[in-house]
């Protein structure tokens, strides 16, 4: 299991040079780099371009594992959901030239106007066109478990049910909020309920805080259990003492996994 970098917050304005040397002094081992921050790694760039992100990350210690993106498939309106379908795609395109392992996309909620069912159908079908793409050119997609009433990981079971593709996959993330407000969280503490249906499918985990009342230890024990090999993408506030924040994260996650 290793440890990488979400950029969201952590990390938001730094440029690729930059975001390598902070991740390698801190023992950071990849990257998810989120769209539209300052790193500038987007759909748009120039082969020429793309070629030098690529060389950048396999000039160094730090892997460039994902490109974190906000399309989603939750949208009534056809036209809106093919751009956040083709967006995905030219994105699985960018994550092949950079040399990415997976791009990261999400639900974002549920229209109230439309029935449940029709939605789900929608996000999974929706998932599976770009799933199947990402794996005609080796790209995994991975769906957060994202958004208001799409957190709860029962709806996300239905969605990959529906999927039903072996390259769609799951973003475990980490949510606070408790099985009775839709998140992952149990009455007894525990996120087994809702983790154990996905565990096979998991493909990416976002961590926060990891002083959060969040079951850290129980998830971090059944990763290790299952064989997971992939990334806990750290998605913490930003700070403006990153660089030295992400040197304590490093060594309080190196610390829990050894206890886990």
């Amino acid at each position: 299991m290793k440890l990488g970098l979400v950029t969201y917050n952590l990390g938001k304005d730094w440029d690729v040079p930059t975001l390598i040397k902070h991740c390698a002094a801190a023992g950071f081992e990849g990257v998810e780099l989120r769209s539209t921050h300052a790193h500038k790694v987007e759909s748009t760039l120039s082969k020429a371009e793309r070629a030098e992100v690529r060389k950048r990350f396999e000039d160094s210690p730090v892997e460039l594992y994902g490109l974190g993106t906000a399309f989603d498939y939750h949208r009534p309106d056809p036209a809106e959901l093919k751009k956040h379908i083709e967006g995905t795609k030219e994105y699985v395109l960018l994550a092949a030239d950079v040399g990415a392992m997976g791009v990261k996309v999400r639900p974002n909620g549920m229209p109230k106007e439309v029935d449940e069912a029709k939605t789900f159908e929608q996000i999974g079908t929706s998932y599976r066109e770009v799933a199947r793409f990402g794996a005609d050119h080796g790209i995994q997609l991975w769906m957060e478990v994202h958004g208001r009433d799409t957190a709860d990981p029962r709806r996300m079971k239905r969605i990959i049910d529906i999927a039903d593709h072996p390259n769609a996959r799951v973003c475990w993330n980490c949510n606070l909020r408790s099985k009775a407000d839709g998140g992952e969280i149990d009455e007894s503490g525990s996120i087994a309920w809702g983790l154990d249906p996905l565990m096979d499918k998991i493909g990416e985990v976002h961590i926060h805080d990891l002083y959060d009342p969040y079951p850290y230890r129980e998830l971090f024990g059944k990763l290790l259990g299952a064989g997971f090999s992939q990334y806990t993408g750290v998605e913490s506030p930003g700070s403006p003492d990153a660089a030295r924040i992400l040197k304590f994260y490093r060594a309080l996650w190196s610390k829990m996994i050894l206890s886990a």
